[in-house]
């Protein structure tokens, strides 16, 4: 099999009966280094535009999907329209594909509590009947090959799913296994190096493209999240907003180069190029891909999910002997009334354990709300995220139920607190209901 650039199928005959598509030139760019630089780039804005829109605006998750919702169907209308590729018209629905994609993502989880162990297994079945549709009714799934309506739905359809997969397995590694997203950056980019390496030794080019296309949103989530994160935590400090400037300035620049210099078109006929996977070659190729790849994910997650069952059980028998220990300690004669003995006992432990740090930092920043230090209490409240975030993987597992209340309390403090107009009023209730749920 001949190697190709990932994205180009190897095998180019015309075996299919053109004369009843509409001619158009393909409908996507060539698949070079830029293509590779904007994606990265769109992915870490659809993680920093949908945080900004949702927590910065104050719309909510809800506002915010639907506002991107409405404003990606218009530009897919013209996408859909053009008969070329059209470098700024393409890059703008990424973008908004991108962003909606995470928000996606982020309703299943934070608003309906889907785990995101159930959507990555949803995006996943959803990502292999979009491939199956779209290659019986096409018999290609090469980008190379964009030219009709129909493959046009199937790519941007897949494209869609690809974002709101990424954004699951992301956050999975990162938040739920605790991983970090400095080191599921790490790993993402050994299995895309491994992808690529694969390529060069004969792994299907098509495979290959589309592996490395999902792999690149929890790397652009990754990259998003260091620059963003405060130097106090090992990030540029940069924030979502300043984070989501730079990325579409650097979207924008690109786009303007390849569209004077036009480097990324492909100006082929349909009834001059058509792309096709090999049937015999691609088919084990796709099976012992998808045998390594669920191999080593159900591996990997069956043994960190362990570790951290086992720190949780840990946790809550420390707290138990803590609270065991503070009643011993507690004084009590035989003279107690039951409400003296009430008065004596040690508070009930927190069904999340220790939770101290989290209440001392919500103080600090109900302090500064009251005595009108706003910008003082938004830098402080970035410790808050940081910690919260970091706990997840030890505390849910303790309590799914009471770590979602406490998470909905924070998501709220955090939209007031970096809302931009912020509300002093606003923030205190609200950081008044955080504290009210962490005792």
């Amino acid at each position: 099999m001949k190697n190709t650039i990932p994205g180009r199928g190897s095998n180019g005959r015309n075996d299919l009966d053109t004369k009843g598509f509409k001619q158009m030139l393909n409908k996507v760019p060539e698949i070079t280094i830029f293509f590779w630089i904007i994606k990265v780039l769109c992915t870490t804005v659809g993680e920093t535009a949908s945080d900004f829109l949702n927590v910065n605006m104050n719309l909510g998750l809800v506002g915010t999907s639907i506002a991107m919702g409405l404003l990606l169907l218009v530009v897919f209308f013209f996408q859909f329209r053009a008969t070329k590729y059209i470098p700024g018209l393409y890059w703008l629905t990424v973008v908004l594909v991108s962003i909606f994609g995470t928000l996606v993502t982020d309703i299943l989880t934070d608003s309906i509590g889907v785990p995101l162990e159930v959507s990555t297994i949803i995006f996943s079945t959803l990502l292999i009947v979009t491939f199956a549709l779209w290659y019986a009714k096409e018999k290609t799934l090469s980008v190379h090959s964009i030219f009709t309506r129909q493959r046009e739905f199937f790519y941007w359809l897949t494209v869609l799913v690809t974002f709101a997969l990424g954004t699951a397995t992301g956050d999975l590694m990162a938040e739920s296994l605790g991983l970090g997203y400095a080191l599921t950056g790490l790993i993402v980019c050994a299995v895309v190096a491994t992808v690529a390496m694969a390529w060069r030794f004969r792994l299907n080019a098509i495979l290959a493209f589309w592996l490395i296309y999902i792999m690149t949103r929890p790397l652009g989530a990754s990259l998003g999240d260091y620059l963003s994160q405060t130097p106090k935590y090992g990030g540029l400090g940069l924030g979502a907003t300043n984070t989501s400037i730079i990325f579409l300035l650097a979207i924008l620049g690109t786009v303007i180069f390849l569209s004077v210099t036009k480097k990324d078109l492909i100006a082929k006929k349909v009834s001059k190029e058509e792309v096709r996977m090999e049937p015999q070659t691609a088919f084990w190729q796709v099976a012992v891909t998808m045998m390594v790849l669920l191999l080593a994910a159900g591996t990997g997650y069956h043994w960190r999910h362990g570790v951290l069952q086992a720190e949780a059980k840990g946790n809550v028998a420390q707290d138990s002997s803590q609270s065991a220990s503070a009643d011993a300690a507690t004084p009590s004669t035989a003279t107690n009334t039951a409400p003296d003995m009430a008065n004596n006992q040690a508070p009930k432990a927190s069904p999340l354990g220790n939770v101290s740090n989290f209440q001392k930092i919500t103080q600090d920043t109900l302090d500064m709300v009251n005595a009108g230090n706003l910008s003082g209490a938004k830098t402080r409240v970035d410790d808050l995220e940081y910690e919260w975030d970091n706990a997840q993987s030890r505390l849910k597992p303790m309590n799914g139920a009471k770590w979602t209340e406490v998470d909905d309390a924070v998501d709220k403090v955090l939209r007031q607190l970096r809302a931009v107009h912020q509300d002093a009023g606003g923030c205190k209730s609200s950081l008044e209901a955080l504290l009210a749920t962490l005792n």
